[in-house]
């Protein structure tokens, strides 16, 4: 996937070079199409995004948005982290049946045809 036109304007926005803010897209990207399972839908670009500038906050020290309205509050960021958090139980328990049934169909002699 290409990067997002508004790469630069977050990595000024966050203090980071661009060449930094790309590896950090390509980190989140990557991390986002562990988690969805593609690479094309809503969900993958969306949360590719927030990784993205989740990681670009913490390298860069600097927030993206501003707060105009009284004092910041973590609530967002915790909703976020533990709707990560519990993909990523999803895509354990996956991954280990996916691991499970190619074992059994590997000692049954089972074989896939080719698509």
């Amino acid at each position: 996937m290409k990067a997002p036109k508004i790469l630069p304007w977050i990595a000024h926005r966050t203090g980071i070079s661009e060449a930094l803010a790309l590896k950090l897209w390509r980190r989140a990207a990557g991390e986002a199409e562990v988690m969805t399972g593609c690479c094309d839908s809503s969900d993958y670009y969306r949360l590719a995004v927030e990784r993205f500038i989740d990681f670009a906050e913490a390298e860069g020290g600097r927030a993206v948005v501003r707060e105009t309205r009284g004092a910041k509050t973590c609530i967002s960021w915790l909703w976020r982290h533990q709707h990560r958090v519990s993909k990523l139980n999803l895509i354990m328990a996956q991954c280990l049946a996916r691991l499970w049934q190619s074992n059994v169909n590997e000692l049954f002699g089972v074989r896939q045809h080719a698509a």
